[in-house]
């Protein structure tokens, strides 16, 4: 009971300062002309949204932290080096996405940082993350506790770890393409992950590391009132890549790699497809999809945004339950 309590106030709390963050941000980015340059080539009813608010994603990443931070000064959570090194990539990746924001707001266009800045962003917070993952006695060890497996990885765990969290920083930000869509599929995989986080009881703050969970699915609840159709304001860079390095990063400190693969199957899928577009493209010179990334193909096909939504909000939702019941259950 104290376990499930704890899960509903954590959303609540995070529920209620998002939405009021967002009453608060959304006047002042509009204010600020801190305005979303749509591509000219999609569709006329993505043009219509040229001018909204973007760095959305600071509608959840403060209310979640100050929440965290309540947390930690009250002694409703214990401090941990695992819920530390969450909550720095989940800072860390929201600042490199706010620069990258800034810079394409500054610029006048759909252009930040560069491809190679924004790489070597992530892999310098992957980096530090590392790092600090290392120090606190962890072993470069995949651990798939489910189907009891382990395998030694050496060296290579780091490279591994590196390439684990850039995929899924850039994964997410490939998805954050329509109203609703990266937002309502990343509320899903958190909820999955915290309950993932609560049953790993071999991980040094393993229920700290849920609240956090639940705190950030509450603000993500809070988000989605302005961001999904019509969205009021897009979470930008500033939130997608710190949503989907934080997801990386608990995956990894809860020994569930691949347990990540299943809970952000949808992330996966866009990523593939773009990956698969680029190929044929650069080696064939044919178009395998009308356009990458996948949802920005459906709406080619004449579907509606919102009926895009809804589909890829089930496939993640079906993928999210069926990763809680390999992650914990089984």
């Amino acid at each position: 009971m104290l376990i499930l309590t704890k899960s509903i106030l954590a959303m609540m709390i995070g529920f209620i300062l998002s939405a009021i963050a967002g009453l608060i941000l959304i006047p002042l980015l509009k204010k600020l002309k801190v305005k979303q340059n749509v591509s000219i080539f999609l569709r006329k009813n993505h043009q219509e949204k040229n001018g909204t608010p973007t760095m959305g994603g600071l509608i959840f990443i403060i209310p979640t932290m100050l929440t965290m931070i309540f947390f930690l000064l009250t002694g409703k959570v214990e401090f941990s080096e695992n819920l530390f090194i969450v909550m720095f990539v989940f800072v860390a990746y929201g600042l490199l996405g706010l620069l990258d924001d800034y810079l394409s707001i500054k610029r006048g266009h759909n252009e930040g940082l560069t491809e190679l800045q924004k790489l070597c962003g992530q892999l310098f917070i992957a980096i530090i993350f590392f790092y600090i993952y290392m120090k606190s006695g962890s072993h470069p060890v995949l651990d798939i506790h489910t189907l009891g497996i382990r395998i030694d990885m050496g060296w290579f765990y780091g490279i591994f770890l590196l390439f684990v969290l850039v995929a899924s920083s850039n994964a997410v930000n490939l998805t954050d393409g329509l109203d609703g869509l990266a937002g309502g599929l990343s509320l899903m995989a958190f909820l999955a992950f915290a309950l993932i986080s609560w049953s790993s009881k071999w991980t040094v703050g393993s229920s700290d590391i849920a609240v956090f969970c639940f705190v950030l699915v509450g603000s993500l609840f809070g988000f989605l009132l302005y961001n999904t159709h019509p969205a009021k304001v897009f979470m930008g860079d500033t939130g997608s890549l710190a949503l989907g390095g934080t997801l990386a990063s608990i995956a990894i400190v809860t020994d569930h790699e691949l347990t990540l693969v299943i809970v952000a199957g949808v992330f996966v899928i866009e990523t593939l497809a773009c990956i698969i577009q680029m190929v044929s493209v650069a080696c064939f010179h044919r178009k395998v999809f009308l356009m990458a990334p996948l949802h920005h193909h459906f709406e080619k096909l004449g579907w509606d945004e919102r009926d895009v939504v809804k589909l890829f909000w089930t496939i993640g939702l079906i993928l999210s339950m069926a990763a809680i019941g390999f992650g914990v259950w089984l």
